[in-house]
């Protein structure tokens, strides 16, 4: 051929092989991509994927539209994730451009909603690739395996609900006081004091409560004078108040046969009293009264410049100052209540008898849950208007694994009365049902309430925040506190915990399993899932398809312990 046209001939040639190369799009290798975590991790109730690919040079085709999306596949199923959508330099439109020349970097982020088959999964790239109207078929390509799911271990249903406590005090201490009046500077008791109604029922009261076979009484006498007229004046009159008192309630007391310990004292100026008294009273410039006595301790300075204001004083001596002359009379009587044998045979033999405190009193001295599950029954039917029996009997419910039921009832407490320990309760059944936001709402209305920080750690645990599930658990000793441990990597913490939990069960010693794969103990791995198998042969199941245990899988003890 003519060397004058094989040189055209070549261009062409040459510049068609290119055209052909670059019109297509050809499968993207897998050494391109990177996901994060590796492998995914269940955080949260969400598998959350970070994945980073490079678009190599001279791979984008210019005139391309490629959308990619991640898609976990998992047996019986598959999730897609966000689809993200490139372009090549010709392309009009506002997706990301992608330069044929240099190619380009793009991070592609989802989540994907967990389920407990995604366990055993491959994730997966799809593409979705057209060259101006034309699909070019791209194959799928494989960029990650399996799911990590030990945080969806965390289990509320294990937590502690609140109880509704008795208010049962076995001594009762109450204290009733009658006052004698005296006039102006006199220590002589006037008999229309000695008559009037309040000491007439004050001495009845003594009486009754010395003749009651379960109450003790003592009495105390307190004399006072009020703070005007000077310390020594005073000192005298209040001494001579309480001999007077002193006498007249002896003689009364010997009259009426009634042998109980007296205690007399006085005080010389009543200054306490004085301050009590204005502080609740509607007097002009009481405020300037009571910075007076802020300011100045010396009672004669105090009482010189509290008369120094001339626009109160006379108020302070017709108002106040009167009701500060006096005894005042107090007994102190103690009720004392059944004993735990007599209040065990009433809840049995005859409930009625006994208040509600009592009953609910009553089931803390048996450990037998059907018999605490009895009394709060009748609890309920004897009291049904108090919240916490029917908030009891749903707590032994709860523990019993019956949630609809513990549901129901932790409703029906919070219909007679909404109170802290039974939203507390209804959160955790919230929580039971994977409903985090009711959960917490109802957790806000919990305040005070002693399992509070338990029920927030599980909550966080189920959110994801595993280091502010760590700090509310605090010095909680149970599975759901080492488990957030566990995910904070303390792992020697987390075999404290677990080692200190009261009632330990086959979950218990997963969790211990779990341990000792992450600090490559496999004795203690084999030794741990034996134990859990051992209680609930479920966990067979559990550990077959858990990347906690995937190195071991060839161990011939583990394996030994899947057939």
């Amino acid at each position: 051929m003519n060397k004058k046209y094989l040189l055209p001939l070549l261009v062409l040639a040459a510049i068609v092989t290119f055209s052909s190369c670059s019109g297509k799009l050809n499968p993207l290798a897998a050494d391109y991509v990177k996901v994060e975590p590796q492998p995914l991790e269940a955080i949260g109730g969400k598998v959350p994927a970070t994945i980073n690919a490079t678009f190599p040079a001279k791979w984008f085709n210019k005139n391309a539209v490629v959308t990619v999306t991640p898609v976990l596949r998992y047996q019986g199923g598959e999730a897609w994730g966000t689809a993200y959508t490139f372009q090549g330099e010709k392309v009009k439109g506002n997706n990301q451009t992608i330069s044929q020349s240099a190619g380009g970097n793009v991070t592609l982020k989802s989540s994907f909603n967990y389920k407990p088959e995604m366990k055993k999964s491959e994730l997966y790239l799809t593409f979705d690739a057209k060259i101006k109207n034309k699909t070019v078929q791209l194959p799928d390509i494989k960029i990650g395996e399996g799911v990590l799911a030990t945080g969806e271990l965390a289990n509320a249903a294990s937590a502690n609900p609140a109880l509704g406590a008795d208010k049962f005090q076995r001594i009762i201490k109450e204290a009733y006081n009658a006052n004698i009046m005296f006039l102006i500077q006199q220590a002589e008791l006037r008999s229309n004091e000695l008559k009037k109604q309040e000491v007439q029922d004050w001495k009845d009261l003594v009486k009754n409560a010395d003749e009651a076979p379960n109450q003790n009484v003592a009495i105390e006498i307190s004399a006072y004078a009020s703070p005007d007229g000077g310390v020594k004046l005073n000192t005298g009159l209040a001494e001579k108040r309480e001999t007077a008192t002193s006498k007249y309630l002896n003689s009364e007391l010997k009259k009426a046969k009634v042998d109980v310990p007296v205690d007399a004292r006085y005080t010389a100026q009543d200054w306490e009293g004085f301050q009590e008294l204005v502080s609740k009273s509607n007097i002009q410039d009481k405020d300037l009264v009571l910075r007076v006595l802020s300011m100045y301790k010396d009672p004669e300075q105090r009482e010189q410049e509290i008369k120094n204001i001339s626009s109160v004083f006379s108020t302070l001596a017709n108002e106040i100052l009167p009701q500060l002359r006096r005894s005042r009379l107090t007994a102190n009587i103690e009720i004392i209540g059944k004993s735990d044998d007599e209040i065990k045979a009433l809840v049995n033999s005859n409930p009625k008898t006994l208040s509600v405190e009592e009953i609910l009193y009553a089931a803390t001295l048996t450990s037998g849950q059907a018999e605490k599950e009895a009394i709060y029954t009748k609890a309920s039917q004897q009291y049904p208007n108090d919240y916490r029996p029917w908030n009891n009997i749903g707590l032994i419910r709860f523990q019993a694994g019956d949630l609809a039921k513990a549901d129901e009832l932790f409703t029906k407490a919070n219909s007679v009365k909404a109170h802290g320990e039974s939203n507390l309760n209804l959160g955790l059944i919230a929580l039971t049902k994977g409903d985090k936001e009711k959960a917490q709402q109802l957790f806000g209305s919990a305040a005070g309430v002693s399992e509070l920080s338990e029920a927030l750690g599980v909550l966080y645990l189920q959110q994801g925040d595993y280091a502010k599930a760590v700090s509310s658990f605090g010095a909680t000793k149970s599975n759901n506190a080492a488990l957030a441990q566990i995910l904070t990597k303390d792992y020697s913490k987390a075999l404290q915990t677990l080692n200190a939990v009261p009632k330990a069960d086959a979950t218990t010693d997963y969790l211990k399993a779990i341990v000792a794969a992450r600090t490559n103990d496999s004795n203690s791995v084999v030794s741990n899932l034996r134990a859990a198998i051992g209680k609930d042969r479920s966990f067979v199941k559990e550990a077959a398809s858990d990347l906690e245990f995937a190195k071991y899988a060839t161990n011939a003890d583990f394996a030994g312990l899947l057939r």
